[in-house]
């Protein structure tokens, strides 16, 4: 777990906890299809019209106390050696970050989920995800104490079924044992198939959205970024953001809890 270095000495205290769930294709501006062939050459080399987006996408980021990131670069030739996940937290001021790399290639790309947050985590965990292929991970996040406490895991699944359904079976492992929970990220299909036809279907989950489409954004036709929370969780606002600055739409959502966090004042 990193934090950044200057910290608000002043701290405040809320039950509510805005979250945001982004694939942030490395950073990649994708408006079009035919800019998968166009603007291919972004995923191996560095662009300044990368860096205005990241911009652009740290900026958004500020609204919210904690924010699920896939398809983060870690630091290769094709980000210019940067770090996105620390990048946005330095520009999105968030204290705490945790950068999780799942596939290195090397300097030529650096795989990866981000997690940014206001509050102090109690514990982070960085999990390996069981699959045909390597390459998939979680991070799972306890927010609270001991006694009152949220646990927050955050992924990015694979596209095959029977892959994400192994991956499901490890996720509901881990959650098994606790009250508040909530899973975020791209898990590449629709909400009713995670929630009636994986392992899923017995963990009490619902979703905060009601099916709207994140995918793609330019033109979105596909649900498959979603935020889940647990049955005592309450759901004040929810909205799948219509912010082109990447191939997916981010979603976003605040929830209220049954017990308070501490954060550092603005």
């Amino acid at each position: 777990m990193s934090e950044n270095t200057l910290r608000p000495p002043a701290v405040v205290l809320s039950n509510r906890l805005r979250m945001l769930s982004f694939n942030i294709q490395v950073g990649i501006n994708t408006q079009h299809y035919r800019h998968y062939v166009t603007r291919s050459w972004q995923h191996v080399l560095p662009s300044q019209r990368r860096n205005e987006n990241l911009d652009q996408i740290a900026y958004l980021l500020r609204e919210f106390d904690l924010v699920a990131l896939q398809e983060v670069d870690g630091g290769s030739i094709r980000s210019g050696y940067i770090n996105q996940t620390e990048y946005l937290a330095r520009k999105g001021h968030f204290p705490y970050w945790y950068h999780q790399l799942n596939r290195d290639l090397g300097r030529f790309a650096q795989h990866s989920n981000g997690f940014l947050c206001r509050a102090n985590p109690q514990q982070v965990e960085d999990h390996k995800l069981p699959g045909r292929l390597p390459g998939r991970g979680a991070i799972v996040v306890r927010l609270g104490n001991e006694e009152e406490h949220i646990i927050i895991v955050m992924m990015h699944l694979s596209l095959s079924q029977r892959s994400r359904n192994r991956q499901l079976s490890y996720i509901c492992d881990l959650i098994a044992e606790h009250k508040h929970i909530v899973l975020m990220g791209d898990m590449n299909t629709h909400a009713e198939q995670l929630l009636e036809k994986t392992p899923l279907r017995y963990g009490h989950l619902r979703p905060v959205h009601n099916g709207e489409f994140t995918f793609p954004s330019w033109r979105p036709s596909r649900s498959i970024d979603h935020i889940l929370v647990s049955d005592k969780i309450k759901i004040n606002e929810v909205s799948v953001l219509n912010k082109r600055l990447s191939d997916h739409l981010p979603v976003a959502v605040e929830i209220e809890l049954p017990f308070e966090l501490t954060f550092p004042q603005k």
